[in-house]
């Protein structure tokens, strides 16, 4: 905001607010105020004309006025005149007046709204923001249709920058932390903390001071920060920044500095340790929020053993402590605590107070943080103790978090199984305490582990049956059943009271209760029966004989019913045991329960200790270049990161019905094998597959996939990128920037909006680039992504896929009038031809599909010769539009020519302009539409 000048202090009215406030009744109040609602009258319609500031101060007498609860009747066209003031403080009341007094429907709307329409137009930005503004708190109908065209051109200009480049100044705001007076040091720290998270390498020399003024915070008594003292805690807000300051950064490499924050710290925890000074709650929650950022900031940097353990034990004293909001507090610390190898064990000996927690606590929102916690504190020396806890809160757990428990159960029990009939047991349990809460992946992963362990197939098979003796069985537990015994029921079949008939009725006795899905599976597993166990195929055939199977309302079920029952009539014994026979062992991979538990918790919930040694070994492969090997097959090598598609871009392969959704799919598409602590050279990998789309995987190596979402409107742009880190681990000073070249920064505008500084594991970010065309170009931007993996950080540099033809808008024409203006665009500088080999056989349907994806608007039926393909549209910029027209003639040799003729719109243009316009034009869509056919 700009700086209010001295004589901007509105004398006259703070007197009239002074008068107001002294009045001793109301009758005095209404007296004053119409006093002075006179004189604001006589001066509005006297002869004299007034400056700016007395309307100004008018003007706002009378909004305080009405705030008062008096009704206002005059002064609105005095308020619309300020619009017009290029001073900042008089517009600002003239807005403000307008927003809280002027209704939609006043006939002074239209000239409110010619003063908007100035201000968006002006190059000055804090008048933009007045008037949009004033345009969010008005809101009306006249104004969404007079600024429906205004707002989104504003949106994607780019003209105003979120951030302004510090350059030389950076020191100086650095040196500001050094100041004597804490005011400015406390404002210069928040400054520098939010800098800091978009450009960490510019700022790190804040670190050593930051370390210096909290030393001098926390070892200084109470008197001597007298003024900044808060009930006995020296600056707490102060060293609450400074410790948010330095958590930008990992700890300090140089011994002294480090010594002396470790001090630092452990002050902080032996002053957590020493009684209250004040009863008060002031002093309690300001000590409380220096120490916890002082934990924060241990758990950060995640290599001081002893501060770890004794923060550990500072958070342990809070899970008993009376205040909710600590207990709350402490429980979300420890989870975090519990990830690192150093406190793990600390964590682990508050196992019973946390179990207490969630069977005592009132507050929702603290059972939960305690579920959060006996996950992340989970091993295999207490997994059957927290999941039998888990387990048992279910039961009368809330039912928002029911979900999340189940998730985490199943997660448990898979990961630290040593005896799979435990896991089998603990599953099964689960469907019947809360099978409303299990989700498919869940009973889909039992089914898994199961099929691909042959020590458990027997007991799965005697759990399931037993359990499906109940007289109420959850539909999750007969769709398990069904699959087991369907493929292993053979091996309790030799008990009588399990023996295939029975197991059959059992089955069929639940059928009729059943969704239709559930029913598709059961009749599955029934045509299993009849492979397995030859002695029921007539009972089975005659139940798909019936009428309800044979003229079900369902197509599905009475499709499978009609096609089992002729494969039973048939087949042979030795087609039936091919067709039916068991199945496969599923591949090893990640686990699908895991993902959805990533997905629902989304960013924040920090990796357990396992997933921490996992990453630290794969960082070390990662940086090492050491070779893993699968011991199933010792010579293929394995990515160390599973190569799933955290963003869902990734294009399934090519087919001709999906011709026209992806023309570039590819059918396997490996990640780039670049070393991400190398250089960042500038990756063209996926460049040439966005000439013809606009949404994709543009980068994936082992850390980060880079994902597109595009849409173009005319010369305007918007990009979506989304960042997925495809490890467990925190991805830390993320940031995202474009860079161009300086001929291209004046030809094309791309404004980066700011992205998330943290990505935590398996999660992603989104960042919106808006892209506004000036001019032609060749060039395009590129995306430079910088963060810390590990300690160690990485720099990648992406080549974007903006190219000229993005702004290509399709345009028809018929056939006289397309080769009429070609016969006309016979100069040179008019027509550029390149001819190239393709690399693959030209298929019609491809090329049409490409062309479309390319902008053009493919004209059938145009050219005389069927085996040429034509196209048309124009190419906008902001300064011009640039029709073009389009010939792709394939030859007998399997080779292609292309003539891309381009004319101008505007006929005012030079020839100059003209000329070298065309013809970049030309060359730029002739390479672009080259790489797309080739």
């Amino acid at each position: 905001m700009p700086a209010v000048s001295k004589g901007d202090g509105m004398r006259g009215l703070a007197v009239f607010i002074s008068d107001i406030r002294n009045c001793k009744s109301k009758e005095a109040e209404i007296k004053r105020i119409n006093k002075e609602l006179a004189n604001i009258r006589s001066k509005f319609k006297g002869d004299k004309a007034l400056d700016g500031y007395s309307k100004k101060k008018y003007v706002c007498k009378l909004l305080f006025i009405f705030l008062l609860g008096h009704d206002i009747d005059f002064g609105h066209m005095e308020a619309v005149n300020l619009l017009s003031s290029n001073k900042y403080t008089e517009k600002q009341i003239g807005y403000l007046f307008i927003s809280v007094l002027v209704n939609s429907n006043s006939d002074l709307i239209r000239l409110i709204n010619n003063g908007i329409k100035n201000d968006l137009a002006s190059r000055n930005p804090t008048f933009m923001n007045l008037a949009l503004h004033c345009i969010a708190n008005v809101g009306s109908r006249e104004m969404a249709e007079a600024f429906a065209a205004d707002i989104p051109r504003i949106l994607v200009a780019g003209t105003s920058p979120d951030l302004v480049p510090m350059g030389e100044w950076t020191a100086r705001v650095v040196h500001l932390l050094n100041d004597q007076h804490l005011g400015v040091v406390t404002a210069a720290t928040s400054l520098i903390t939010t800098l800091a998270q978009k450009s960490p390498d510019d700022f790190k020399t804040s670190v050593s001071l930051a370390i210096a003024r909290l030393s001098r915070i926390v070892t200084s008594a109470s008197i001597d920060l007298q003024d900044y003292t808060y009930y006995f805690v020296a600056a707490p807000w102060l060293s609450v920044k400074l410790l948010r300051l330095l958590q930008c950064y990992p700890p300090p490499e140089d011994a002294a500095l480090r010594g002396r924050l470790t001090e630092c710290l452990e002050t902080i925890l032996n002053k957590a340790q020493e009684p209250p000074k004040s009863k008060k709650v002031q002093h309690s929650n300001a000590k409380n929020a220096v120490l916890f950022e002082a934990i924060a900031l241990i758990i950060h940097h995640d290599s001081e053993p002893t501060l770890l353990v004794r923060a550990c034990n500072q958070l342990g004293q809070f899970l008993q402590h009376r205040e909710t909001n600590l207990r709350y507090l402490a429980l979300e610390s420890m989870c975090t605590l519990a990830s690192s190898e150093f406190s793990h064990e600390a964590v682990k000996t508050h196992i019973e107070t946390v179990i207490n927690a969630l069977k005592t606590e009132r507050d929702v929102s603290v059972r939960q943080r305690a579920v959060d916690l006996l996950y992340a504190m989970c091993d295999r020396s207490n997994a059957k103790q927290i999941v039998a806890e888990m387990l048992s809160y279910l039961e009368t757990a809330d039912y928002s978090i029911r979900e999340e428990i189940v998730l985490k159960v199943a997660i448990l029990a898979e990961k630290y199984a040593v005896d799979y009939t435990w896991y089998v047991d603990t599953i099964l349990n689960l469907i019947r305490i809360a099978g409303d809460y299990v989700s498919e992946e869940v009973w889909y992963r039992v089914i898994q582990i199961v099929i691909n362990r042959d020590d458990v197939q027997g007991y799965a098979a005697k759990t399931v049956f037993e359990a499906l003796q109940a007289p109420a069985c959850h539909e999750n537990l007969v769709k398990v059943g069904g699959y087991i015994l369907g493929e292993f029921g053979n091996l309790i079949a030799g008990d009588s009271r399990s023996s295939p008939l029975v197991q059959f009725n059992l089955l069929h006795s639940k059928f009729h209760l059943c969704s239709v899905p559930t029913r598709a599976l059961l009749l599955s597993a029934y045509i299993k029966f009849i492979n397995l166990f030859p002695e029921v195929k007539a009972t089975i055939q005659e139940v798909l004989r019936s009428d309800s199977q044979l003229r079900n309302a369902d197509v599905e079920l009475q499709q499978r019913a009609v096609e089992y029952l002729r494969l039973s009539c048939i087949a042979s014994t030795d087609i039936l045991a091919t067709v039916l026979e068991e199945m496969p062992p599923f591949p090893e991979r990640e686990s699908s329960i895991l993902a959805k538990l990533k997905r629902k918790k989304g960013p924040g919930n920090l990796p357990d200790i396992d997933d921490i040694r996992r990453e630290r070994e794969k960082e070390r492969d990662v940086n090492g270049g050491t070779e893993h090997t699968n011991s199933n097959d010792a010579g293929t090598k394995v990515s160390p990161y599973p190569s799933t598609d955290l963003l869902g871009l990734n294009p399934a392969p090519s087919t001709g019905a999906s011709l026209l959704v992806d023309v570039f799919s590819d059918s396997s598409a490996a990640p780039a094998s670049v070393d991400v602590s190398a250089g960042a050279a500038v990756s063209e990998e996926n460049f040439s597959r966005f000439v013809c789309k606009n949404n994709g995987v543009l980068y994936e190596n082992q850390l980060l996939q880079i994902g597109l979402k595009s849409e173009y409107r005319h010369n305007l742009g918007r990009i979506y990128v989304f960042f997925g880190n495809k490890t467990s681990t925190q991805f830390l000073s993320f940031s995202s920037s474009v860079s161009s070249q300086d001929t291209l920064k004046s030809q094309l505008n791309v404004h980066a909006k700011p992205v998330d500084p943290t990505v935590d594991g398996g999660a992603q970010v989104q960042q919106i680039l808006n892209i506004e065309c000036v001019s032609d170009f060749i060039d395009a931007p590129v995306l430079d992504i910088q963060f810390r993996y590990g300690g160690t950080l990485q720099n990648i540099a992406v080549k974007l896929p903006v190219m000229l033809n993005k702004f290509f808008q399709p345009t028809e024409m018929m056939s006289q009038d397309f080769f009429q203006r070609w016969k006309q665009l016979g100069a040179p500088q008019q027509e550029v031809q390149k001819i190239f080999k393709a690399k693959h056989s030209m298929d019609t349907e491809v090329t049409k599909a490409k062309i479309i994806g390319f902008g053009a608007a493919l004209l059938d039926g145009v050219d005389p010769n069927p085996s040429n393909f034509v196209g048309a549209g124009v190419i906008h910029t902001k300064m011009s539009q640039v029709g073009c027209l389009l010939r792709l003639e394939p030859n007998t040799q399997a080779q292609v020519n292309t003539h891309t003729p381009v004319t101008h719109t505007n006929l005012e243009l030079t020839y100059a302009d003209t000329n070298s316009l065309s013809l970049c034009l030309s060359l730029s869509l002739c390479l672009s539409l080259s790489r797309c056919i080739d």
